[in-house]
């Protein structure tokens, strides 16, 4: 089916040590008010497509792709611009404290286990990993991202040129700067996949096509 910020604290103050570091070497600093958003905080009222605990930007030429079950719970949301495309998952995580370098390690560890190559890079987000990994294409190089904000975590993979030369990954990177992440107040253990869900219209008209599926006759 195809549909046409609060980090933790420490991660900001990290971007912001960065910034002041590039500013001291005499170069332009990037612009550090981007999100992922936590839905308490302040933002644009751009639209956005509301997937229950993700609300994806609209942007021009972005498809968002997600497979649900006949229930509407999504199981996979990837977002796809030419050549490039984004998978994203949203996690729960402990108020304390975020999870992505434990995940990260965890990803790493996994991709080698497999024999695929894994290699810890210094990106916008933070730490990301890029890796190389086979498929019956061929090789298929990934970069994971990920962005801990308050009780969440938000976690991209970046296919394409852009999982090699993050300056291709164009509108992929505002959609990633503009979710908002909407956990709700109830406990969940760590690393829970935060629902996902199609809108109520869009989850109505699905069921509507597969009732009208279901009454063809089948051919034989």
């Amino acid at each position: 089916m195809i549909f046409s910020r609060k980090r933790a604290d420490a991660e900001r103050q990290t971007r912001d040590e960065r910034a002041t570091e590039v500013q001291d070497q005499g170069a332009e600093a990037p612009s550090l008010v981007r999100g992922p958003y936590d839905i308490s905080e302040s933002y644009d009222d751009v639209q956005r497509l509301d997937l229950g605990s993700l609300h994806i930007p609209a942007i021009a030429e972005v498809e968002v792709r997600v497979q649900a079950d006949p229930q509407g719970v999504i199981q996979q949301v990837v977002l796809v611009h030419g050549d490039n495309a984004l998978q994203l998952g949203v996690f729960a995580a402990p108020r304390s404290e975020g999870i992505w370098d434990e995940v990260r390690e965890e990803i790493r560890q996994s991709l080698l286990r497999d024999g695929a190559s894994a290699q810890e890079v210094d990106g916008e987000y933070g730490p990301e990993l890029h890796a190389q990994v086979r498929t019956p294409d061929g090789p298929t190089n990934l970069r994971f991202v990920g962005v801990d904000g308050p009780r969440w975590m938000v976690r991209g993979v970046f296919q394409g040129p852009a999982a090699t030369d993050p300056a291709l990954a164009g509108p992929l990177v505002e959609c990633l700067d503009g979710l908002v992440v909407d956990r709700g107040q109830e406990a969940k253990p760590v690393r829970e996949p935060l629902p996902l869900r199609l809108p109520r219209e869009i989850a109505d008209q699905a069921d509507g096509e597969a009732g009208d599926a279901a009454a063809e006759p089948r051919q034989v």
